[in-house]
C-alpha cells in the first residue's frame, strides 16, 4: 500500500512536471507569434507609404519608369510573401528598390526640398527604425523558444507534442539616406615664385687724387 502512494505521488510529480514544461514552450511560443505580429504590423505600415512615395518622385522624373516597376514589383511580392524566410528576402529586395528610388530623388533638389517628400521620407525612416527593433525582439524570443526546444527535458516534451523551431528573421539593415555626392576641392594652384630682389647697383669706386 506504501509503494502504491509513492507510486502515485511520483506519477502526479511527473505529470505536473510535463503540464509545466508543456505550459512554458506554449508561453514561448505564443510570444513568437506575438513578436512576428508586431513585425507585420510595422511591414505593412512600410509597404502602405511606398506608393505616395513613387507618385512623389514620379512627378518630378516620369521618365524613370524602370525604377518606379521594380520598386512596385517588389512591393507586391513583399505583400504576397509567405513565411519568415521568404519575408525577409522580398523584404531585402525591396530595399535594394527603394534605395534606387532615393538615388533617383537625389538628382532633383527641388524635389527633395518639397514638404510632401519631406515628411514620407521622415515616416519611412521612422518606420525602419520601429522594423529594427522589431526584428531584435523578434530573434530574442525565437531564440529562447529555439533553444527550450533543444534542451533537456523540455525537448522531450517538445518532441511528443511536435513543437517545431522557428526561423529567424534576417533582413539587411536598411539605409534610407539619400546618397552624399562630395565635390573636391580643386587643387590649389602652387604658389607664384617670388619675384628677385631688385639688383642693387656697384658701389663707385672713390676718385683717386693726384
Amino acid at each position: 500500500m506504501i509503494w502504491l502512494i509513492v507510486l502515485i505521488i511520483l506519477v502526479v510529480i511527473v505529470v505536473l512536471a510535463g503540464l509545466g514544461l508543456y505550459n512554458g514552450l506554449i508561453s514561448k511560443r505564443n510570444r513568437v507569434e506575438n513578436a512576428w505580429s508586431q513585425i507585420d504590423v510595422q511591414l505593412k505600415r512600410r509597404h502602405d507609404l511606398i506608393p505616395n512615395l513613387v507618385e512623389t518622385v514620379k512627378g518630378y522624373a516620369a521618365h524613370e519608369r524602370g525604377t518606379f516597376e521594380a520598386v512596385t514589383n517588389a512591393r507586391t511580392a513583399a505583400q504576397q510573401a509567405q513565411g519568415v524566410a521568404q519575408q525577409a528576402e522580398a523584404e531585402n529586395m525591396l530595399t535594394a528598390a527603394i534605395g534606387r528610388l532615393f538615388a533617383v530623388a537625389e538628382a532633383y533638389p527641388q524635389l527633395r526640398a518639397t514638404e510632401n517628400f519631406q515628411q514620407l521620407q521622415a515616416q519611412l525612416s521612422d518606420v525602419e527604425q520601429n522594423i529594427a527593433v522589431s526584428r531584435q525582439v523578434y530573434n530574442d524570443t525565437v531564440l529562447s523558444y529555439d533553444n527550450a526546444l533543444e534542451t533537456v527535458p523540455t525537448n522531450v516534451i517538445a518532441g511528443i507534442f511536435h513543437f517545431n523551431p522557428r526561423e529567424y528573421f534576417q533582413t539587411e539593415d536598411a539605409t534610407r539616406a539619400a546618397p552624399q555626392v562630395s565635390f573636391t576641392d580643386a587643387p590649389a594652384p602652387p604658389p607664384a615664385a617670388a619675384p628677385p630682389p631688385p639688383e642693387t647697383p656697384a658701389p663707385t669706386p672713390p676718385a683717386q687724387t693726384s
